[in-house]
């Protein structure tokens, strides 16, 4: 694209190792949003979503049931790799992705939630185009004035995200640290799976 800043590696790292302890009756991963043709496990299609985007390599970070939610995801061409210590929190998922992403030589990683498959493919391209346009550390998609999910983390920002702790995932970077919001027509960012009730289409 014209007038770009930054051509560098992006990567897309998918989180779905958790526990997901507030979901009634199994792995919310592996359920499947009701009234929908066609019906796929939830984290199926959110790395469908996820290859789809303007990265060069995509990953999912396995850890709960992994066996199970890999074979869900067998159709999709996505690399995985496995968070023996998922059940401390997300933050050992993602230091996984960050140690993934620095392997491939990334520049920046977008970092996405195998729980959240109704993000817009537009959305991927907005985050993504930002950051190529201003080459900006944090990129976070926003709607109706809420901040949402995926985001991408420059290369700058990997060392902080592997020091982070718990449960908090990048929301602890991004406290402190600048943050690029791209404004987006998509509800799909906070819209996510933790109770049956959520499948709902």
């Amino acid at each position: 694209m014209e007038d770009t800043l930054h051509d560098g590696t992006v990567v897309g790292v998918l989180l779905a190792a958790g526990l997901g302890t507030r979901f009634a009756g199994g792995n919310k991963l592996l359920a499947h949003p009701a009234a929908e043709e066609r019906s796929q496990p939830i984290v199926r299609l959110s790395a469908e979503r996820l290859v789809e985007a303007p990265v060069d390599r995509a990953v999912v970070v396995l850890g709960n049931e992994a066996e199970q939610v890999a074979d869900a995801l067998t159709p999709v061409d996505i690399e995985t790799v496995y968070n023996p210590e998922y059940e401390t929190g997300q933050a050992t998922s993602v230091a996984h992705g960050v140690d993934w992403a620095r392997d491939q030589g990334a520049d920046a990683a977008l970092f996405a939630l195998g729980d959240m498959p109704w993000v817009s493919p537009a959305t991927y391209q907005a985050i993504v185009d930002r950051w190529r346009e201003t080459g900006a550390g944090i990129v976070v998609p926003e709607y109706d004035g809420q901040r949402g999910n995926p985001v991408l983390f420059g290369a700058t920002h990997f060392d902080g995200l592997a020091a982070v702790t718990g449960d908090t995932g990048g929301r602890e970077l991004m406290a402190r640290e600048p943050v690029e919001r791209v404004a987006v027509d998509d509800p799909g960012i906070s819209r996510d799976v933790d109770h049956r009730d959520d499948l709902q289409a």
